[in-house]
């Protein structure tokens, strides 16, 4: 539709003001949740909606309901095009108030499906503190992949003090053996996609396992992918020394699965 902003931010389901983003401006205390939004609709709304009231109920004390959190996404999508990334981030105005009633400041952007191609991935060792929490401010996800870029790498992936895989810089891992969808046995943060595709694979009859993995056990495996809510998966080519090979049929097994979860209006 003509004359609609791709860029809308809204606070509690209405237009933010400056008064209203200003005392964010230095606060790193939130959590959120992203999406792509098709059609003005959304993949694992629940998902979406469970992810934010367990943060809140961890961060703040409280959560808002559910039906209030949809209402202010619908609100947001009504006023941009019918396909956008979204971002809700869930706030306290109060942060020395624990049970302070959280605040969702929801923005849109332009749609976008993710990189193209395969890509290379550098371990570091890293813990995301509270890693089931998608939290603000975290300045690991942009540090360590320009580290993976001056060593000649795409992107990071992070390893803990075990030396067990857990996810990459802005995604979750998954590995391909063969037979099986394998997925990392590590203190995570659950992604949506990652979600979305456990839950389809299972009605698709796909095997699947989490298991702890290394870097000494990739060269058992048969790839890897990298997946957000960009994408269900992108190829990757090596992690460390460790060339992949990673099959385009396992790429493809993975949208399909995500692509047989249904978009649903908020």
């Amino acid at each position: 539709m003509r004359g609609m902003s791709t860029f809308v931010v809204h606070r509690n389901g209405r237009a933010a003001t400056s008064e209203d983003l200003a005392p964010l401006a230095f606060a790193g205390y939130a959590h959120f949740t992203a999406m792509q939004v098709r059609g003005r609709r959304i993949r694992a709304l629940d998902l979406h909606l469970a992810r934010l009231r367990n943060a809140s109920v961890e961060m703040f004390g409280t959560a808002l309901p559910d039906e209030a959190v949809a209402a202010y996404l619908r609100a947001a999508l009504k006023e941009g095009p019918e396909d956008v990334s979204l971002v809700a981030t869930v706030y306290s105005p109060e942060f020395s108030t624990a049970d302070a009633e959280p605040q969702v400041l929801v923005r849109t952007g332009p749609a976008t499906d993710g990189p193209a191609g395969t890509l290379s991935l550098a371990t570091f060792e890293y813990e995301r503190v509270l890693p089931e929490i998608k939290h603000a401010g975290e300045v690991a996800k942009t540090y360590y992949p320009k580290q993976a870029a001056k060593r000649g790498f795409d992107d990071a992936a992070f390893v803990d003090r075990h030396g067990r895989l857990t996810e990459a810089s802005i995604w979750n891992l998954a590995f391909w053996d063969g037979d099986a969808v394998v997925w990392p046995e590590a203190p995570v943060l659950g992604g949506i996609t990652m979600g979305i595709l456990r839950r389809q694979l299972e009605r698709l009859g796909v095997a699947q396992r989490a298991q702890v993995l290394t870097v000494e056990d990739l060269p058992a495996l048969r790839g890897a992918v990298v997946m957000n809510s960009w994408t269900p998966g992108v190829a990757v080519s090596r992690i460390d020394g460790v060339e992949l090979g990673t099959p385009e049929s396992f790429v493809e097994l993975l949208h399909r699965a995500y692509e047989a979860e249904p978009l649903v209006a908020p």
